[in-house]
């Protein structure tokens, strides 16, 4: 089975100012964001260190622009839920600053979580699931302590392929029973891909500074591509899994989703870290990197890039975009390889088997960790829940990779065993590893994926070529950036380098950034007008 049939992908783009949004082929106007709501975090920084601007009045602005374009206006249906306790602790941040204590560069900075990582508060953390409509998390994630710790305020949680779309084969990216169709900004009949659907939208949109998803395989560059932002799916173990809702926790991280470079690094720093409840970041602290330092326009400068060609040829018009971007790349002082990366077809299998028998038992442990108080206690319950509200849970497509999963034996399998060093030997040692110590590279890139495709409850979800699997599988970091546009549609350039490389990864696509300057804020049409 071809790994794209359980993690969907998708994109997101910033809002422009004085946007029209077209909906149901009517027009609706769409509040301005522009100015400091499209800003990133530096600059909003400033505002309110010049008392120019307030947490309070940032995110004010915020919640009153989910309500004018999420869930009116173009109806983007991006965020799932608001935080009530939003405005008390951006209040709070005010009073620190007002005080001459600032905890960081996120300091009173407006944030929307995927609703997959837990929050002790009165939202709820749902994966998108109605079994779980309601039932608050028990205690933080690692990563959203540490953002609340530097001063984020989480003002919301974004919608997303329900159960981060390991539920169906044949699911639609961007649809959870409780939070329904997630849109596209640039085309409100197409996709916003998967599984961190809301994500990419809302950081497009321009529905806070800030955004965080989730991946295990495409589920933050994939969205991030296909929405026109940036995406970080960081190495495995240098972001804590504690209190996200998991899939396999061979693969699963979180990550930043932006609509800068910039951000998305500063973002990488508040919550990067070891946590002595998750084993694989125990050696991060040493790999930890200055991701602001990275933040250089001489980043590509002397680097040696591999055009990973094995990963073009799905979409013309796409590759047609790529090789423009790569003159760029050269431009700014960057050496390219034309390469291919190997055995990329000798984990499709593997991949799946590892997730389906992770599933079950990282469900579970989180159901007993952070919901003990849940109606549904295992994968057995959330199956049974799911057919007894098959018209609200089930209306579109059913729920085969929770059966499979629910009928895998423990992790002491055989076949699970030799599945997961399928796995690393292929994706690792004789995969990225080998391609880059042969050509002696700092880093891969090809287009991140397909442009957005049309939202179809029949058939499901199409697919236009990914890059994300080699770096998803090996647990190494991948960085999407804005690359152009075809027919309207973004379209991201991936960095792919080897484990904890994220200070060279960020240097290379900031660098790039700059010079090309890609990103074009989204018009929210109905559909796109092609003339044949």
């Amino acid at each position: 089975m071809d790994r794209r049939d359980f993690v969907r992908i998708g994109v997101t783009a910033g809002v422009a100012a004085g946007a029209a949004g077209i909906v149901n082929g009517a027009s609706a106007a769409v509040p301005d964001a522009g100015g400091i709501l499209d800003a990133g975090v530096r600059e909003q920084q400033e505002a309110m260190a010049a008392g120019k601007l307030s947490s309070k009045t940032l995110v004010t602005r915020y919640l009153a622009r989910i309500a004018a374009v999420d869930k009116a206006g173009p109806r983007l249906n991006a965020v799932i839920e608001t935080n009530p306790e939003a405005l008390k602790i951006a209040e709070e941040m005010d009073r620190e600053r007002a005080a001459g204590k600032l905890r960081g560069p996120l300091h009173g900075i407006p944030v929307l979580l995927k609703d997959n990582i837990a929050t002790a508060d009165r939202m709820s953390t749902s994966a998108g699931s109605l079994a779980l409509d309601g039932v608050r998390a028990s205690r933080d994630a690692h990563i959203v302590t540490l953002l609340r710790d530097a001063g984020a305020v989480i003002i919301g949680k974004t919608n997303l392929s329900e159960w981060a779309n390991m539920r169906s084969t044949k699911s639609v990216s961007g649809w959870s029973g409780r939070g329904g169709q997630t849109r596209n900004p640039y085309a409100l009949d197409r996709n916003t891909s998967g599984s961190s659907s809301g994500s990419g939208a809302a950081a497009a949109a321009s529905l806070a500074t800030l955004t965080v998803g989730t991946e295990t395989d495409g589920s933050i560059v994939s969205p991030s591509s296909s929405c026109g932002i940036v995406g970080i799916k960081p190495t495995l173990g240098l972001l804590s899994r504690s209190g996200i809702i998991p899939i396999a926790h061979s693969q699963d991280t979180a990550g930043p989703m932006t609509r800068s470079v910039t951000d998305a690094a500063l973002m990488l720093a508040a919550m990067a870290g070891p946590d002595p409840d998750d084993e694989a970041t125990r050696d991060s602290k040493r790999h930890l990197g200055d991701y602001a330092a990275a933040l250089r326009k001489d980043g590509l400068k002397g680097k040696r890039i591999g055009v990973a060609r094995n990963f073009f040829g799905a979409n013309d018009a796409v590759d047609a975009i790529i090789e423009k971007e790569l003159a760029v790349l050269r431009a700014q002082g960057a050496v390219l390889v034309d390469v291919k990366v190997p055995n990329t077809d000798k984990y499709n299998e593997s991949e799946l088997q590892v997730l389906l028998y992770e599933f079950k038992p990282g469900l579970e442990a989180w159901l007993r960790n952070y919901a003990p108080h849940a109606p549904v206690r295992n994968m057995a319950d959330v199956i049974a829940f799911n057919e007894k509200n098959a018209s609200r849970e089930m209306p579109y497509f059913r729920q085969e990779h929770l059966v499979a999963a629910n009928a895998k034996p423990g992790l002491d399998a055989q076949e699970y065993r030799e599945a997961l060093a399928n796995d690393l030997r292929w994706s690792r040692d004789e995969g990225i590893d080998l391609v880059m110590k042969e050509h002696r590279l700092d880093a891969l890139v090809a287009p991140t994926g397909g442009p957005a495709w049309l939202t179809d409850y029949i058939n499901g979800d199409h697919y236009g070529g990914s890059f994300s699997s080699p770096a998803a599988v090996a647990g190494y970091p991948h960085i999407t950036v804005p690359a152009g546009f075809t027919r309207g549609l973004p379209v991201g350039i991936s960095f792919v380098g080897g484990a904890w490389s994220e200070v060279a990864l960020i240097g290379m696509a900031y660098a790039y950034e700059q010079a090309s300057k890609r990103r074009r804020a989204p018009t929210y049409p109905a559909s796109i007008n092609i003339k044949l």
